[in-house]
């Protein structure tokens, strides 16, 4: 049994690519996307003739309208593919304004809806800013599943908890990118990367405080942070790693589970918006790669919308 498969005894595992094609050969539970991922799609030949048919078809609505229709084509897509769920994200220049987070949403799950496919299907993804996890709080409670996603700080996810986010993704690769720089490393043991370590803590929190939310780890850049946290309840992994995963028979070990979590010590916290933000201020990581995301993320929302204005 090759490790993909051994994993898949003790995770959920989740396809991190807008690519679709890519995903038949892994056989995934559900598939992730974001404005970066979906903008490496469109520019591969195969999906040229979907993002055309897109614009076609909506030539009398702005770029940033377009896109949505263009994420919900590919979300459509890949429901065909994987029997569970599709994240699609909200447009990252809205992550700091609460109610125009809540409205995307609402056009998002509608647009889904037009084509078919009910909301059970759909997790809305939202930046995990104070505005976007009040946010969340609402769309939870009108049973619009949502994921929080660019987590890098406990702070985020305890609030997220709170909140009743059903998903949460830590991004572990950002996280140890960031130690790499400031600590001036190249690599770091498994036992000791920082982006595992911070699952690892955010697992234990959940588990042993009895947080219904699951938890997603993202953004890899090895195998071995993804085997590092063998038995999260999830994990979304690239192709590349897939297909690294596939082909190694190497033992997989689970490395969490709920009485290794019970083992841990954990101190309960309660925030309010002040003491999120200042705690997210004294964390340099969080801060720095939180604001990087967004930033990423809205600069190719905006990549996107140029693309598809040149094609109206």
């Amino acid at each position: 049994m090759n490790q993909l498969d051994q994993l898949k005894q003790y995770t959920t595992v989740v396809a991190d690519t807008g690519d679709f094609e890519t995903m038949r050969d892994f056989k995934p539970q559900d598939a992730t996307t974001n404005p970066s991922l979906i903008l490496k799609a469109v520019g591969k030949d195969a999906y040229k003739p979907l993002m055309q048919g897109v614009v076609d078809a909506h030539r009398q609505l702005a770029p940033s309208d377009v896109i949505d229709h263009l994420l919900i084509a590919f979300g459509g897509e890949i429901l065909k593919i994987v029997p569970g769920r599709v994240s699609t994200e909200v447009d990252a220049r809205l992550s700091f304004d609460t109610a125009a987070t809540v409205a995307k949403a609402h056009q998002l799950i509608a647009l889904y809806q037009a084509q078919g496919i009910e909301r059970d299907r759909v997790l809305i993804k939202v930046a995990s800013t104070w505005e976007g996890i009040r946010a969340v709080e609402m769309l939870e409670r009108e049973g619009i599943h949502c994921n929080m996603t660019l987590m890098f700080g406990m702070p985020q996810a305890i609030e997220a908890a709170e909140a009743g986010a059903t998903l949460i993704s830590p991004f572990v690769g950002r996280i140890t990118d960031w130690y790499k720089k400031a600590e001036g490393k190249d690599s770091y043991a498994p036992s000791e990367d920082p982006g595992v370590l911070f699952v690892r803590g955010v697992y234990a929190a959940f588990k042993k405080l009895g947080y219904p939310t699951q938890i997603m780890g993202a953004s890899f850049r090895s195998v071995d942070q993804v085997l590092g946290l063998a038995g999260c309840d999830l994990l979304t992994i690239s192709p590349d790693l897939l297909q690294k995963l596939t082909e190694s028979t190497a033992r997989v070990v689970p490395q969490l589970d709920d009485s290794w979590a019970q083992g841990q010590k954990v101190e309960p916290k309660i925030y309010d918006e002040a003491r999120f933000r200042f705690e997210m201020n004294d964390d340099a990581m969080a801060t720095e790669k939180l604001a990087e995301g967004i930033r990423t993320f809205a600069a190719d929302a905006v990549k996107l919308e140029k693309m598809i204005a040149t094609m109206q």
